[in-house]
């Protein structure tokens, strides 16, 4: 009873504590220095809804060419981001991006543009068009600035979305697959060696081609798909097993000897 009673009696007083902390008013602050300062330090405090009002209120107010405003998108995105709201942090950060180009923070400020968008494409088989977003705002970063240090970071975070992508006609193929619709399967899994042929999943769509292939006999298309796998993957058990029994494609000697013109009579 006594343990019960000091738990109620703490909660009270945490919840009296709370109730007298000073709101964080907008019209507290009577210019902007001091209404970013103020935001800033919610921020930091962790405050999500705080910093957003304050930063959210300086990108409307602030010059076009304070040095404040960029600043600013920095943090209303960020702050989005910490509340999981991702739409609206890559909103922000693009924002600062297509605003202040020439900023410090731009290459930054598109780089994480990009991961918020990555981050609302949870799942290979849903929409893709975050996911699209993501990779352009990632292209942006790379077209703008090909000499940042970020360009390396953002190039391995490509390759894994693409292998999203990868993932998901591959998927798609395999449903085609499973159906017997073996024509169908056919055009995901190529799509998958045309468009991400450096994807893990590259490997898995071309053996599951030379299965559609040996499906509907066709032999050749099979023969090349397995040369060139047993020339990628030449210990691959994998590509032994689903290969075996089908040939190498036999490709002429392109500097063999040509035949001799008979003498001339």
């Amino acid at each position: 009873m006594q343990r019960t009673s000091w738990r109620l009696a703490a909660t009270l007083a945490l919840l009296a504590f709370t109730a007298c902390r000073p709101e964080f008013e907008l019209k507290k602050f009577t210019n902007n220095e001091t209404l970013y300062t103020a935001s800033l330090r919610e921020y930091q405090r962790q405050h999500w809804d705080n910093a957003i009002s304050g930063f959210e209120k300086l990108t409307t107010d602030l010059p076009a060419r304070d040095s404040l405003l960029p600043r600013s998108y920095w943090y209303l995105a960020s702050a989005h981001e910490n509340q999981g709201e991702h739409l609206l942090a890559a909103q922000s950060w693009s924002r600062l991006v297509e605003t202040f180009p020439d900023d410090s923070l731009a290459d930054d400020s598109a780089l994480e543009s990009a991961r918020s968008y990555a981050r609302m494409w949870r799942k290979p088989q849903l929409d893709p068009t975050y996911g699209e977003t993501a990779l352009a705002s990632y292209n942006t970063l790379i077209g703008l600035y090909p000499n940042s240090s970020l360009v390396p970071t953002a190039q391995k975070e490509i390759g894994a979305l693409e292998n999203k992508f990868a993932i998901k006609d591959f998927d798609i193929g395999n449903y085609y697959y499973g159906k017997k619709a073996y024509d169908s399967a056919i055009i995901f899994y190529k799509g998958v060696l045309t468009k991400y042929a450096n994807s893990p999943t590259a490997r898995e769509a071309a053996l599951k081609l030379v299965q559609a292939y040996t499906k509907i006999r066709y032999r050749e298309d099979a023969s090349e798909m397995c040369t060139e796998l047993r020339q990628r993957y030449p210990r691959d058990g994998d590509v032994r097993q689903t290969c075996n029994g089908i040939p190498d494609v036999v490709r002429a000697d392109s500097g063999a000897a040509k035949a001799a013109k008979p003498p001339a009579p």
